[in-house]
């Protein structure tokens, strides 16, 4: 029996944000806990489930997660580590066969630009980790580093963005696991070969079912049908809102084979990616000028997405442009949701149906012109607790097959829904919608926070959808942002 020791450590952080995240936001699970992820419908409970019908003995290390949002704190990753290296020297003085990890890919710290990097740089230290084969799964949405394809044999992003394939992802890293570890007896290494580009796209540019990542990715599966040697070739979109030195569009290749037709192939990725660097910005239109678009149908939803207040991208998701735009063209059946936990607590004790002025929104960006004060109507209210209608949606890769917005209330301006939630919870799953009493199909138009990940959701029931510009800290004009660390020349901050 193949023992193989897992371990979990996941956040995408969106480094221009403030304040930092601690582990009061973490969420942990360790040893036994871990094991209870099985069948969770997250990359965890995907390795877990996969490690079963392997026939492996599973050493359960930790799981250590936080929603995305900003920089976090050095002592979550301390907290990590004080787990994690204990159990690891453990399993590797009783010995172990294989260690797997389920990462994100884009995690920084305030001390630590590469923290995926350096968790795998700190395995690699001791002596009797050498020569195990380390596999990974990862957001296609990471920093892909120096350490991150030095020292791990074999790292698989997700191919999909909704990432509605995590949990696929994840139970193909430990395939390839399982086959490494088969196969080191003969001597059979697999190593990765990776390549970073001077691209920088927003995440709205990211989508999977569009040009450039479909093309890269169609090019990424000829790749591997093309030669033996190649066990995985990922595209790594980048995250945006990360300033470090590795940010960027990347690429890498798990393979046995020889140096030089890996790097071919990935000249020939970084090729076709500069090709197509300008499909990677998307378009994004006026409120206003989408909400007229919409008004002059008469059936069908209209999406608009609000990707500068993409709550899945780590943004606060309370901004007001979007509400804004809805309350001066006076938009009839409509919804949106926003974060607002001091709402929340105000509407909370009142009797359903009160009717109240209360100030919405605009309290969690500098951007942002700040609070609508709004009579609304209170509609209902619940713990904000529901269960995901679609198991491979997005957001199970996040946190599994449920989520806690914490205490929500519905009210209602006009002809406006607006669903106040405690938590900001990513709109990536209609579960979240129907859970209050809310149909999203029977409206004429929903405002989402969000830039590509709701689509796997919304597409199926909407009639039309658009991506607006308003203020935020998840803007696609990057050439706003203050950094300072990033790679340069990058484009599209510099164009050459």
């Amino acid at each position: 029996m193949k023992r193989v020791l897992l371990a979990g450590l996941f956040h995408e952080t969106h480094t221009f944000l403030d304040p930092r995240l601690g582990l009061a936001d973490a969420k942990i699970r360790s040893h036994v806990s871990l094991l209870e992820m099985r069948g969770d419908g997250s990359p965890m409970g995907a390795a877990l489930e996969e490690a079963s019908m392997l026939g492996w003995e599973v050493v359960p290390a930790l799981d250590l997660r936080l929603n995305p949002g900003p920089l976090v704190k050095e002592e979550v990753f301390q907290t990590f580590l004080d787990h994690f290296e204990p159990t690891l020297k453990s399993a590797l003085a009783s010995g172990l066969d294989g260690i797997l990890l389920i990462l994100h890919g884009a995690m920084v710290t305030e001390e630590r630009c590469d923290v995926e990097g350096d968790l795998l740089r700190r395995i690699r230290k001791d002596p009797a980790a050498k020569a195990i084969p380390i596999f990974g799964v990862y957001d296609l949405h990471a920093h892909f580093s120096d350490a991150m394809g030095r020292y791990a044999n074999g790292l698989v992003a997700y191919r999909e963005n909704p990432h509605t394939d995590a949990a696929g992802a994840s139970r193909r890293a430990a395939r390839l696991l399982d086959r490494a570890m088969s196969d080191s007896a003969s001597g059979v290494r697999p190593k990765q070969f990776f390549l970073r580009t001077p691209i920088l796209w927003p995440p709205g540019g990211t989508g999977s079912a569009h040009r450039p990542l479909r093309a890269l990715l169609d090019l990424a599966r000829e790749l591997e049908a093309r030669d033996d040697d190649f066990w995985a070739v990922s595209v790594n979109a980048g995250f945006a809102f990360g300033d470090v030195p590795d940010a960027g569009v990347a690429f890498n290749i798990i393979s046995t084979g020889p140096e030089l037709r890996a790097a071919a192939a990935l000249q020939e990725l970084g090729n076709l990616a500069w090709q197509l660097r300008e499909e990677g910005l998307p378009l994004e239109i006026e409120p206003s000028s989408a909400i007229a678009k919409a008004k002059a149908f008469s059936d069908g939803l209209t999406v608009l997405a609000e990707p500068s207040d993409n709550i899945g991208a780590g943004a606060p998701g309370d901004g007001t442009g979007l509400l804004r735009a809805f309350l001066e063209q006076d938009v009839r059946n409509a919804a949106m949701a926003i974060a607002d936990p001091s709402a929340v607590n105000v509407l909370w004790p009142l009797p359903l149906g009160t009717v109240t002025a209360i100030a919405i929104g605009g309290k969690g960006s500098r951007l942002d012109p700040g609070p609508v004060e709004l009579n609304v109507e209170l509609i209902s209210r619940s713990d904000g607790r529901f269960d995901l209608e679609n198991p491979c949606s997005h957001l199970a890769s996040l946190c599994g097959r449920s989520f806690e917005m914490g205490p929500c209330a519905v009210v209602r301006h006009r002809g406006l829904l607006i669903l106040l939630t405690s938590r900001p919870t990513p709109p990536m799953d209609l579960g979240q919608w129907h859970s209050q009493g809310i149909h999203p199909e029977r409206l004429s138009m929903i405002g989402v926070k969000a830039a590509v990940a709701h689509r796997a959701a919304f597409d199926p029931i909407a009639a039309r959808h658009f991506t607006i510009v308003t203020p935020g800290p998840c803007t696609s004009q990057l050439s706003a942002l203050p950094y300072r660390r990033i790679r340069r020349p990058i484009f599209p901050l510099d164009r050459f």
